[in-house]
């Protein structure tokens, strides 16, 4: 359906592609990764036009329709669902609008005195009536209606505002939309940030069942081996495609390195060998044509490229810290309330030392808040939150932490007013963990992208050594390789944990209890995601 055939695209600054190839086909759910800022939102704004390509060619065939879900979707918060849903038939209503003005400009008009007139009205009414039907005009309400109950809205919702749902489903408002124009092809850039588990599953469910094409760029692993069967990885402004899902990609990928690597070392045992029998033999009487002849071969042969040295791989973790003592914390008979809604009713918690624990549950039902009523920063209305008696440290990193940064302060000075006694050899060492390299580490704060601020965040919260860590949503903008590097840092972690994350391959990577908050209570798993998920699966059969 589209075909990339060495497209590039190169700003004054940066190269971002270099003759990129790729190809999707009608119907294929594909994968786009690749770490932040490897090219991938490029590839999509060439699709959708708000870019050109500096070389290369584009192939379109059937000129086919391209839909694309922005990370911040745009919907009209004042607008009922209904209205907002038809608002994506632009053409049609354009053209009910023009039904409705000639048939008020009949009504108003004196049939005996302007015969004429009204016989182009009747004229331009047939036309703009054929148009109406050709775009599907009489079919728009019951698209409507249809589509409804797939986005998960009752017919009662339809009538109530955008503004009153959840971003979750605002989003599924803005899909809605997009679904509505029939595309040919969909593009989604991270649709599951800032989503809850429960949407992400019926996200899944959703496009699965979609016959269009639909295109990713996401950091959900889980998401992307549930859906595409195709990966397109994309590196140094280079890609390669993978048949397979995400789990295929990552495990095809190193074996392709490793025998790569192999091939290229045999290779160039044996090209060294040749050049040494050349050189020895070169003028030897008798076997100097022999050596000549090698030399010939030697030109000949077709070298194999020699592997990509692998981008140095930030590693940090976390500094050593005394251990607590075995009760980390505990929480009896806690009641809180937001506004009108109760988010917790009489709940009890006991964390132990060694605990990682991740927090599941929908968006508003109270995760975020839980964390600033044990970090004291909201006062609870009923209930006792105590941390353990012998030697409890917290660090806490706020789910928009990195928002908070000061933007006109420099990377490298902001670590060291927080480490003011560190050499700056220390404090670079420290940011090369992060992934805040030579010159970076002399960037100014307003200048990083989401997913270094969010690094700058976690460097900062890490400064300082903890044995009891509460971390809300860390991995928000982190790119894969962050993503990974931050699951071995816990992984490593001696300390307890409290995670509130939708990440569910991260959470099956560092969770060794689950607490899902339901219906304002706590119900506790002690295993892992995976053990979670197979008793909540058991309890709705």
């Amino acid at each position: 359906m589209i075909r990339f055939e060495g497209v590039s695209k190169i700003y004054s600054t940066d190269v971002v592609l270099k003759n990129i190839s790729w190809e999707i086909k009608k119907g294929e759910k594909v994968g786009l990764v690749g770490s932040n800022g490897a090219g991938k939102s490029t590839q999509f704004k060439i699709l959708i036009g708000e870019e050109e390509q500096t070389s290369g060619t584009i192939i379109k065939e059937g000129n086919p329709k391209i839909a694309h879900l922005k990370q911040e979707f745009d919907c009209n918060l004042n607008f009922s669902v209904r209205q907002e849903l038809e608002s994506s038939f632009k053409d049609i209503q354009i053209v009910a609008i023009k039904l409705l003005e000639i048939e008020h400009k009949m009504k108003s008009l004196d049939i005996k005195k302007n015969s004429d007139e009204l016989e182009i009205l009747v004229n331009q009414l047939a036309k703009y009536q054929a148009k109406f039907e050709a775009l599907g005009g009489y079919n728009m309400q019951s698209d409507v209606e249809k589509i409804l109950p797939k986005l998960g809205f009752s017919m009662e919702d339809a009538d109530k505002l955008v503004g009153n749902f959840s971003g979750g489903w605002q989003m599924k408002v803005a899909l809605g939309k997009i679904i509505l124009q029939k595309p040919d092809l969909l593009l989604l850039d991270e649709p599951t940030n800032h989503l809850d588990l429960e949407t992400i599953f019926w996200l899944e469910e959703y496009l699965s069942s979609l016959k269009i094409a639909v295109m990713i760029i996401s950091h959900d692993r889980y998401f992307l081996d549930k859906l595409c069967k195709k990966t397109i990885f994309v590196e140094r402004g280079t890609c390669e495609t993978y048949n397979g899902n995400y789990s295929f990609f990552v495990e095809q990928k190193s074996l392709n390195e490793e025998s790569q690597n192999k091939a290229y070392q045999l290779q160039q045992k044996e090209i060294e060998l040749q050049k040494r029998y050349i050189d020895r033999f070169r003028a030897s009487a008798t076997r100097s044509s022999q050596a000549k002849s090698r030399e010939k071969q030697l030109k000949k042969i077709s070298k194999i490229e020699a592997p990509i040295a692998k981008s140095k791989s930030p590693v940090f973790n976390f500094p050593e810290c005394p251990r607590s003592g075995k009760l980390v914390l505990n929480i009896k008979n806690l009641s809180h309330s937001f506004e009108d809604k109760i988010l917790f009713l009489d709940i009890n918690l006991k964390i132990s030392s060694g605990e990682k624990i991740a927090i599941l549950g929908p968006n508003g039902c109270g995760k975020s808040t839980l964390l600033k009523i044990i970090m004291k920063k909201i006062s609870p209305e009923i209930g006792d939150i105590n941390l353990g008696k012998h030697n409890i440290i917290t660090s806490y990193y706020e789910q928009n932490q990195a928002e908070a940064l000061s933007l006109d302060e420099r990377v490298i000075d902001l670590i060291c007013s927080k480490s003011p006694e560190w050499s700056q050899k220390k404090v670079r060492t420290f940011l090369g963990g992060f992934g805040f390299q030579n010159e970076s580490v002399f960037k100014y704060i307003k200048q990083l992208s989401g997913g270094e601020k969010a690094r700058l965040a976690l460097a900062l919260m890490i400064i300082n050594p903890s044995n009891f860590l509460l971390l809300d949503e860390p991995t928000n903008h982190l790119d894969l390789q962050s993503k990974e590097n931050l699951e071995l840092a816990i992984k490593n972690y001696k300390g307890s944990l409290l995670i509130i994350s939708h990440d569910r391959y991260f959470i099956s990577k560092v969770a060794n209890r689950i607490i899902e908050i339901k219906d304002s209570k706590l119900f506790s798993y002690d295993g892992n995601y995976e053990y979670f998920l197979e008793k909540t699966q058991s309890q709705k059969i």
